[in-house]
Order: C-alpha cells, then structure tokens, then sequence
C-alpha cells in the first residue's frame, strides 16, 4: 500500500484590526473564518490560502504545525 502523505496545517491569527483596511482585504479575513482581533483558525496549507495570506500579511500571525 502506499502512504499517503500528511498534508502541513497552518494556524492563522488575526494580530491587527481590519479598521481601515480596504474592502477586499476586509473580504479576504472574513473568507478565511477569522471574526476578531486574537482569533485564530487552522487551514490546510494550499495555493488558495497562500494566496489569501499573502494579501493580508500585515494583519495575521501564522505558523506551520502538523
């Protein structure tokens, strides 16, 4: 049998305020699940959330765990 191997999780933190942020990365928060300051969420490490993390890197706090 073959293994399947482990896909990498990431643990996402909201670490600024969306005040005054644009419409898209206002967006871009509430599509990854975060509701408020301090709240974090875990997501499967894809392009897709890459992608969203890259826009609103100034916001969030993220570390790999497995």
């Amino acid at each position: 049998m073959a293994k399947k191997k482990k896909s990498k999780k990431l643990k996402i933190t909201q670490v600024k305020s969306i005040i005054g942020q644009k419409f898209d990365q206002k967006r871009t928060i509430e599509a990854l699940g975060l509701r408020r300051m301090h709240h974090s969420v875990i997501k499967e490490d894809t392009p897709q959330i890459r992608g969203m993390i890259f826009k609103t890197k100034h916001l969030l706090s993220v570390e790999e765990i497995d």
